[in-house]
């Protein structure tokens, strides 16, 4: 699922950017809550040996990453 060129010898095909931009836009939701992760919590390095450990972290640091997202959605109104 990469993007490829859309100008070729000067002529831009129309198909392959629209293909393009339907990417990247999946490309942009799929990728934010990594931003979270690393930005927001500091997540930018493996914390333990073990793969179950880090799988088990992991799993953690995104639902803490689902609930910041939806913070305004779960806040009491007038809080």
């Amino acid at each position: 699922m990469t993007s490829r060129r859309t100008k070729r010898n000067g002529v831009v095909d129309e198909v392959e950017r629209r293909k393009n931009r339907t990417k990247a836009r999946v490309r942009a939701k799929v990728e934010w809550p990594f931003r979270i992760l690393k930005r927001v919590f500091g997540f930018t390095k493996v914390r333990y040996r073990g793969l179950k450990r880090n799988h088990e972290w992991l799993l953690a640091a995104f639902a803490l990453v689902n609930l910041y997202q939806h913070r305004k959605r779960l806040a009491p109104l007038g809080a």
